[in-house]
C-alpha cells in the first residue's frame, strides 16, 4: 500500500462519520477541496465509487460500508497504538474538542479553567457551548456534556457533577400578584417561562413525580427561551415562573430574592457527565477527565 493510502483512508473515514465534506475538512484541519481530491484519488485506485454525493449530505455506498467496516477499527487500533507512547510524554499535550450545554460550561467547566490550563499548558480546550443535542462523533468532537440519562449506553461515561434536583421558583411579588401553585397541575393557570431547546421542536414539558405518580406539564407565558439564565433572570425580575436547577437558585434563595414552590414534586436525577466513544482516548482528553471527574 502507498504511503498516500493511509491519508485517503483517514479522510474517507472523516467524510464516513460526519456525514459532510466540509464537517470532514474541520475534524482534519484541512480544505474541503483537499479532501475531494483524496476521495478522488482512492476511489480511482480502487476501482468503486465509495460515497453517494448530494448537495446536503454524503453517504456510503455498499463498497464505502464495506470498506468502512474493515478499516475505521484498524485506524482506531493505529490512534489507540500512538496513544500509547505518551506516558513516555513529560506533558499531554493537543487540542481536546468539547460539546457543551451553556450551564455546564459556565458553571462547571469555567471554575476549572485556570486549574486545567496551569497544570497542562500544552493542551487546548475548544468549547462549543450549546443547548442542542449533538451527535459529538458525526460533528468531529473529542468528548461531549450531557445529563446521565440521555447518554447513549455505547459511550464512556465520567459523572462531573452531583445529582441535581429540579425547582419551580418565583419572585416575592409574582406569588403577591398571583398565588402560589399547590400542585403541578395549578402552573395551567400561572405565568410560566417556557424553555425550548435550539434542536426540539416542541416545548420542553416541565417534569413532576411523586408517591409514583409522574407528571407532565406542558406551561405557557409570556416568554420562551433556550438559556437557564436568562429564564432565571426572568424570574427575578418577576416576569413568571421559572423551570431551574437547585443548585444554580441557592443564592437567591439565601437572599429571598426567589421562593421555591412545589418541592415535594422535584425528585433527584443524574447531574452532568463527561462522555467520549471508548476509541478516542487520548492523553489531553485523559488530563481532562482527571480533572473533572468527582
Amino acid at each position: 500500500m502507498k504511503s498516500t493510502d493511509y491519508f485517503n483512508l483517514a479522510a474517507f473515514i472523516a467524510i464516513v462519520e460526519t456525514g459532510s465534506f466540509r464537517k470532514a475538512a474541520a475534524r482534519l484541519e484541512m480544505q474541503p477541496s483537499t479532501l475531494s481530491h483524496a476521495m478522488r484519488t482512492l476511489e480511482n485506485r480502487l476501482g468503486v465509487s465509495l460515497l453517494h454525493r448530494t448537495t446536503r449530505h454524503v453517504s456510503p455506498t455498499e463498497a464505502g460500508q464495506a470498506l468502512y467496516a474493515q478499516v475505521a477499527p484498524a485506524f482506531a487500533d493505529i490512534a489507540m497504538a500512538v496513544e500509547h507512547i505518551n506516558p513516555f510524554r513529560q506533558h499531554p499535550a493537543g487540542t481536546v474538542r468539547l460539546s457543551v450545554p451553556r450551564m455546564a460550561a459556565a458553571h462547571v467547566l469555567a471554575p476549572r479553567f485556570r486549574e486545567f490550563a496551569e497544570r497542562y499548558p500544552d493542551v487546548t480546550l475548544e468549547i462549543s457551548a450549546n443547548n442542542g443535542f449533538v451527535d459529538i462523533v458525526k460533528e468531529g468532537f473529542d468528548a461531549g456534556v450531557r445529563l446521565g440519562e440521555h447518554i447513549q449506553k455505547d459511550m464512556v461515561a465520567v459523572r462531573i457533577t452531583a445529582d441535581f434536583c429540579d425547582a419551580v421558583v418565583g419572585s416575592p411579588e409574582y406569588f403577591q400578584r398571583f398565588g402560589i401553585p399547590q400542585t403541578p397541575h395549578d402552573l395551567t393557570a400561572h405565568r410560566c417561562i417556557g424553555w425550548r431547546q435550539s434542536s426540539a421542536g416542541k416545548p420542553y414539558r416541565w417534569e413532576f413525580a411523586k408517591d409514583g405518580q409522574k407528571i407532565n406539564v406542558a406551561v405557557n407565558g409570556p416568554l420562551m427561551l433556550d438559556d437557564f439564565e436568562l429564564m432565571q433572570q426572568a424570574a427575578l425580575d418577576g416576569v413568571g415562573l421559572a423551570y431551574s436547577e437547585v443548585t444554580q437558585c441557592s443564592q437567591y434563595f439565601e437572599s429571598g430574592q426567589l421562593i421555591r414552590v412545589l418541592a415535594d414534586w422535584c425528585t433527584p436525577y443524574p447531574g452532568f457527565f463527561l462522555y467520549y466513544p471508548s476509541r478516542r482516548t487520548s492523553a489531553a482528553l485523559r488530563a481532562l477527565v482527571d480533572t473533572l471527574r468527582v
